[in-house]
């Protein structure tokens, strides 16, 4: 149906926003059903950059699953990134690599995680307060390799700050140690 709705946009004029919507709703569609080589196509047909651009946007802001909105982070940072403002560059840089940081977790616990996707830094904490030192320690290293060079609205530093802060805590002990004497 989306098909026939797009061949249809290319005999008769449709007004943007209508245009913009069939888009969305297709681009959608594919995303959830997994079939990220047919959304990249779909985004490639899109002569005008400024309806492909709202259309990408418009779908990352509906917050799709994991996969489509590291596919749409990637996509938007690629082909789009001088058009964004610093601020909205820096949000989707961040959904990409808190995206790319989950994808690093256990399949099943990624859910629990996955509403700190847009806010990495927030993940890693929330992860270093569930003692999970293990996907600590991926995370750390999939931030440090995404993170060096970029500007996102947070660096490798702090990074390194978090992680120092919640080691001294755990060596912080609230009673004192009486010396044996023999």
């Amino acid at each position: 149906d989306y098909e026939l709705c797009e061949q249809w946009g290319h005999l008769y004029p449709v007004p943007r926003e209508d245009l913009i919507n069939l888009h969305r709703e297709h681009l959608l569609h594919l995303l959830e059903m997994g079939d990220m080589e047919k959304a990249l196509q779909l985004l490639q047909r899109i002569e005008d950059p400024g309806v492909c651009l709202a259309i990408s946007e418009q779908c990352l802001d509906q917050h799709p699953n994991l996969a489509a909105s590291h596919f749409l982070a990637d996509y938007l940072t690629a082909h789009f990134y001088a058009s964004l403002t610093a601020t909205r560059r820096n949000e989707i840089q961040a959904l990409y690599i808190g995206s790319k940081v989950l994808l690093t977790l256990p399949e099943l616990s990624r859910v629990n995680y996955f509403h700190l996707s847009s806010r990495p830094l927030l993940m890693l904490e929330q992860l270093l307060m569930n003692m999970k030192v293990d996907w600590v320690a991926a995370a750390v290293q999939t931030l440090h390799q995404l993170v060096a060079g970029r500007e996102i609205g947070f660096t490798v530093e702090d990074i390194d700050n978090l992680l120092s802060k919640y080691a001294g805590k755990a060596l912080n002990f609230p009673f004192t140690l009486k010396e044996k004497r023999s």
